[in-house]
């Protein structure tokens, strides 16, 4: 099964300093039909104006990871973590038994991130966060593993669920294969450049949602940038 999801149906959200859309359910914006897709509950598309951001706010009970697409987002939290993370890197928060964080664009211009909710495998236990740069050279023609919660991914970022989080960037014509179990649940958004999906075309920030496939062969239509959700 798999169902294209484009950009210009989504769930919309513009509060001036964010503009936002949702791929589920989030907020203000309630579809019944797209609650999640097995764990992954959360896939948010957020623009951020320069000098603006999330204020400090609490989460439990769920792993947060956040994709950049564009500038960067300074990160500050209740245990005393601060960082920024910039285009093309990725931070993760399990938010376990409470935290409380804040996110700030501090750049000159638009910061661009995915914001990716995964619901962890157990509730509780004690909060973490970490980032961590993943070079685009690096992921040229193939995926690499950003962040998971799967026995032998030990470079990605570690997170406490049954799922993973995927990047790759392919050039105009270029194939990779992702291949999945047919009982698992896949979601996958072009950052930049347009695809063809098992023969399905996906342009730039649709989400395509899968399962009860083998694999998912993806071709490159313009040079692309691909992140990927493999969740149970």
């Amino acid at each position: 099964m798999i169902e294209l999801r484009p950009a210009n149906t989504l769930g919309h959200a513009d509060f001036g300093w964010l503009n936002a859309k949702h791929h589920f359910s989030f907020g203000q914006h309630h579809d019944p039909k797209r609650m999640g897709w097995g764990s992954l509950r959360v896939w948010n598309d957020d623009e951020i104006a320069p000098g603006t951001g999330f204020p400090a706010h609490p989460h439990a009970d769920m792993e947060i990871i956040t994709y950049v697409r564009e500038g960067a987002i300074t990160h500050k939290d209740s245990l005393g973590n601060e960082g920024r993370t910039e285009a093309g890197d990725v931070q993760v928060m399990s938010a376990g038994s409470g935290i409380r964080h804040a996110e700030y664009n501090l750049e000159a211009e638009t910061t661009r991130i995915f914001q990716i909710w995964i619901l962890p495998d157990a509730l509780g236990g004690a909060p973490a966060w970490g980032a961590k740069p993943f070079p685009k050279d690096d992921r040229s023609g193939r995926f690499v593993t950003l962040a998971s919660g799967i026995a032998g991914d030990e470079d990605a970022l570690p997170i406490r669920a049954d799922a993973r989080v995927v990047g790759a960037t392919l050039k105009a014509g270029e194939t990779t294969v992702y291949a999945i179990d047919p009982s698992r649940h896949a979601y996958l958004v072009p950052a930049k450049g347009e695809l063809e999906v098992n023969g399905v075309r996906v342009a730039t920030r649709d989400g395509l949602a899968a399962t009860e496939v083998t694999e998912l062969r993806i071709t490159a239509l313009s040079d692309a940038e691909v992140v990927l959700v493999d969740a149970a």
